[in-house]
């Protein structure tokens, strides 16, 4: 099976942050595989597959749509909402088609160099999961993550490497606007906030005895 060079995929990646979105000198990336946050998903109609669309389960007001074959990549998941501007899209998830450690570590330099040391590590202890997370916050206010991960043993989570851009604020816009729509929803973490204060409200019935 023929795979991309290292260096050619390098060089498409610092391309695709470039050209991904207008903002990108900014310092805050906006985009990744000529995917931009904030953007329509009707803009990219032709780049994803519509009919693969569905709501995130818990999480109503988001929707996820696959991506058409992508140079460089192996797969992705665009989300947009469905509240505040229905199709704006919010995140952007894709996996490189080149899934060693070493083309990740290249990633990894290259990011460093362009955008500053990550501000947060969120793979696990043992690094079976290796992921960085850098934050940002553009000239207009957005507050954007963004996770490059490798993975190659962990089947819980995507395996390979993968690379996750998310303006945050506007995850939290939707979940207001559905919020207002729908008073009698309860988010994931409203609902473990609930059953936290009920345990400590009942513990002795947890006590072996």
């Amino acid at each position: 099976m023929k795979r991309y060079s290292v260096l050619a995929g390098l060089g498409m990646l610092a391309a695709l942050f470039l050209c991904g979105s207008s903002h990108a000198r900014t310092g805050a990336p906006h985009g990744v595989g000529g995917f931009v946050l904030g953007k329509n998903i009707e803009d990219y109609r032709d780049r994803v597959r519509m009919d693969t669309s569905l709501p995130i389960r818990y999480t109503e007001y988001i929707r996820e749509v696959q991506v058409r074959p992508l140079r460089g990549f192996k797969s992705g998941i665009i989300a947009y909402g469905t509240c505040v501007q229905p199709g704006r899209i919010v995140r952007i998830k894709l996996k490189y088609a080149d899934s060693s450690k070493d083309f990740y570590k290249k990633l990894l330099k290259i990011l460093k160099e362009r955008f500053g040391e990550p501000s947060e590590w969120r793979g696990d202890p043992f690094h079976v999961v290796i992921a960085w997370k850098w934050s940002f916050v553009d000239e207009e206010k957005n507050r954007i993550s963004l996770t490059l991960q490798h993975n190659t043993k962990d089947e819980e989570e995507k395996i390979g490497n993968s690379v996750k851009i998310t303006m945050t604020n506007l995850l939290e816009d939707e979940l207001r606007c559905y919020r207002e729509k729908h008073p009698e929803y309860k988010s994931p973490a409203d609902e473990q906030q609930g059953q936290m204060k009920w345990q400590k409200e009942d513990m002795e019935q947890f006590i072996p005895r």
